[in-house]
């Protein structure tokens, strides 16, 4: 009986180290945030630090959020094609596959595929940095660590990923297009027809919002990863490993709560009747 509440004892004590880890963690990555944003407001980035981040999150991230896109699209069409052949709805293909890529698929995977090459290499490059102290040796020269390394890397996120997510959004629809109408043979007319009485501008504007708080989720907290990192290669390969997989959990948890929040709120102020977009 003693041996089963020991045991007992200890599990519930390592169940409460781990939320109180957890609970110190997500204190320091708010108390980083804030330190993020307070300098991005005061003072705009080190000059010579954007235009290298935006070239490596951007140009450099073009061919994986391409294939990435395009694929989405072509895998909808492939996995639907069935079953809206046989209830009589091949047309209607363009409607479903459009609205997915564009408010849910696309701006959720892209992300995703960001968040394991993009933040998991900022990870690792500031974590190298951690350890070998040249992020001491910027705080010895007067120069503060988070805005001189954070702040580029968040503005380029921001600013980037939402433009990546419009490429792959885009080429999701090509995919889809060139599977239905080109391999099944659907009427492009009637696809193009019904794809437009689907999608609005409002499923636009949800398919840049999304993205935009990915962006800030990742870039945050694959840059504190790398500033907190453990010391030794181990811990440079901790650091990475970490901020993807909390980048990918934050994603999929934004992605839920701005949801709810932009369907409530197209609900109260969207008109009934949206602008077509095709």
């Amino acid at each position: 009986m003693a041996t089963i509440t020991a045991r007992r004892g200890g599990a519930i004590s390592r169940i409460g180290a781990a939320f109180y880890a957890a609970t110190v963690t997500l204190g320091d990555l708010a108390l980083f945030s804030m330190q993020t944003l307070s300098w991005l407001t005061f003072r705009r980035p080190c000059r010579g630090t954007l235009l290298s981040t935006c070239y490596s999150v951007g140009v450099r991230s073009v061919p994986v959020v391409v294939i990435t896109g395009a694929f989405i699209g072509m895998v909808m069409a492939v996995q639907s094609y069935s079953m809206f052949h046989d209830l009589g709805m091949a047309s209607r293909l363009g409607a479903i596959i459009n609205v997915s890529v564009i408010r849910e698929l696309g701006p959720a995977l892209a992300a995703t595929m960001l968040a394991g090459r993009v933040g998991s290499a900022m990870a690792a490059e500031l974590a190298t940095m951690r350890i070998t102290d040249q992020i001491d040796a910027l705080a010895c020269l007067g120069v503060n660590p988070v805005h001189y390394l954070a702040v580029p890397r968040f503005v380029a996120c921001v600013l980037l990923v939402p433009l990546l997510t419009v490429l792959a959004n885009g080429m999701g629809v090509l995919g889809g297009a060139v599977i239905c109408t080109r391999i099944y043979q659907v009427d492009a007319y009637h696809y193009w027809n019904h794809a437009g009485d689907m999608v609005d501008w409002w499923d636009l504007t949800v398919g840049l919002v999304k993205p935009v708080c990915f962006g800030a989720a990742i870039s945050l907290i694959c840059c504190y990863r790398g500033f907190h990192s453990q010391a030794g290669a181990e811990g440079v390969g901790r650091a990475a490993t970490d901020a993807f997989v909390s980048s990918f959990i934050a994603v999929l948890i934004l992605d839920f709560f701005l949801a709810m929040f932009l369907n409530k709120l197209h609900v109260i102020v969207w008109p009934a009747s949206a602008t077509r977009i095709f």
